[in-house]
């Protein structure tokens, strides 16, 4: 039977979880033999002592183990922000539906029910790695121009934050609770509200509320002020209000990417993507995809 190829050129790296490792043989060996590390941990401690060590793209984890259970331990890993965009399927026994929502409650993105079959299990995790990447690169990409985004849910935590934001949200000190929005920004979340705010060292931040992204979470654009500065890159790219898909397309297009590249990352058409940039063009009020880069890249007054 023919198998998938791995999501990347070089050779992703999958832990594998589970109390009785040598029932996965042929699971250990497909992934193998299909371009992935495999890492083993045969308890919830042990994979929490690996990641301190390794980062992987993906984790296998059952659900039922001795002393740390497979759900605690997924918690656990999304608790730690140097890990959660880690994509963790879990493989077990438990089928009840009980079991499959806390699987997906915990943070899991897939749930496979034993006995596996190797080659689903090779499926779902090629999509889910792929996925996973294609995700971080975008995000990674947004932190433009001295800029930062933030995603905020309907209970008000934090979903996600861009590096540089997360810079800014620490600087602007401490939320009221673990994982929640720092109460100065929470006037931010009012529709189409924008704020300015110091941070303890001085900076001069604008928060901007770009309304509802993905999964009803709101995006707050974060960008620097300076005094006198209202030409500068960052106060055009915060004034013109991009949605978040325009954003992204404004990232990858400052990073020399084609229309057809900026389609296949974002999982949509170059006719698309060149409707974003029109809309994007119009308003930044430049005419030129050179132009747009340069401002994106804060080359332009």
């Amino acid at each position: 039977m023919q198998t998938l190829s791995p999501p990347e050129t070089e050779r992703p790296v999958v832990l594998v979880v589970d109390d009785a490792p040598s029932s996965l043989g042929m699971l250990c060996d497909t992934l193998e033999s299909s371009g992935y590390t495999v890492l083993v941990a045969a308890d919830g401690e042990a994979a929490l002592q690996r990641l301190e060590l390794v980062v992987p793209d993906a984790i296998l984890l059952d659900g039922l183990m001795p002393g740390l259970s497979g759900f605690e331990t997924c918690r656990r890993i999304k608790a730690n922000a140097a890990l959660a965009h880690i994509p963790v399927l879990f493989m077990t026994g438990l089928s009840e539906t009980a079991h499959v929502v806390e699987g997906f409650e915990c943070g899991g993105v897939d749930y496979v029910v034993k006995p596996i079959r190797a080659q689903e299990v090779l499926a779902r995790l090629h999509t889910h790695t792929r996925n996973a990447r294609i995700t971080r690169m975008a995000r990674d990409a947004v932190d433009v121009a001295g800029m930062g985004v933030v995603f905020v849910d309907a209970r008000g935590r934090i979903a996600w934050r861009s590096p540089q934001a997360a810079l800014w949200l620490h600087a602007l000190d401490a939320a009221p609770a673990a994982g929640l929005l720092p109460t100065a920004l929470e006037p931010a979340l009012a529709p189409g509200a924008a704020i300015a705010l110091v941070t303890a060292a001085g900076a001069r931040i604008s928060v901007r509320n770009l309304g509802a992204a993905a999964l009803g979470e709101t995006m707050l654009l974060f960008a620097t002020q300076r005094e006198g500065a209202a030409g500068t890159p960052s106060t055009r790219l915060a004034e013109a209000a991009l949605t978040p898909r325009e954003t992204e397309v404004l990232s990858w297009l400052a990073k020399g990417k084609t229309n057809r590249d900026i389609g296949e990352i974002l999982g949509t058409s170059p006719r698309t993507v060149n409707k974003h940039l029109e809309h994007i063009f119009e308003k930044l009020g430049v005419e030129t995809r050179a132009a747009a880069a340069a401002l994106a890249s804060g080359q332009l007054g």
